[in-house]
């Protein structure tokens, strides 16, 4: 998702995969958060490659060349996330911030996991995704809340009626 935010602000991203239908939307959102004095935080620095292949040769960088794809977080975006995550006081985190399923791009997802589950932050982990990304860590204990439903956690907390939710309540 991040780099549908990148393209939006004219950033390149490379093979990134990037939502080209979002982009519109995407421009309007971090508008919005900017007029509502609300930070809006994207990667400073990325860990690329060709692709999302076992072995492959990665390196950080500020900027994506055109044929590297961004598939993790650098180490100093991992240091903005971290600090903003010490000031939080409730943090909901849907989806992970690499390409977890290869330990070469996990590293941020786990870093800013690790940072998540000990902030002593109330923490709601929404997303399969997400859960396996953190699944098997020592500190996955300490969230608050883990939902496999990433997109039925989200549309819950917009206030959406969910049908299981409401089943539940009769």
């Amino acid at each position: 998702m991040a780099y549908t935010f990148l393209e939006a602000r004219g950033v390149a991203t490379g093979k990134s995969l990037v939502e080209d239908e979002k982009l519109r939307v995407a421009a309007e959102l971090e508008a919005q958060a900017k007029r509502n004095r609300v930070a809006f935080v994207l990667p400073i620095d990325h860990v690329v490659a060709d692709g999302p292949e076992e072995g492959a040769t990665s390196i950080v960088v500020a900027e994506i060349p055109a044929r590297k794809m961004g598939l993790d977080i650098g180490p100093r975006t991992v240091a903005e996330f971290v600090a903003h995550i010490k000031a939080a006081k409730t943090i909901v985190w849907n989806g992970p911030l690499g390409y977890f399923e290869l330990p070469a791009f996990a590293e941020g997802t786990l870093k800013v996991g690790e940072a998540v589950a000990l902030s002593g932050a109330t923490s709601l982990l929404g997303g399969g995704d997400t859960e396996a990304a953190v699944a098997k860590a020592p500190w996955v204990s300490r969230f608050t809340h883990i939902s496999t439903g990433g997109g039925a956690t989200l549309e819950y907390l917009e206030g959406r009626e969910l049908p299981g939710v409401q089943a539940l309540e009769q």
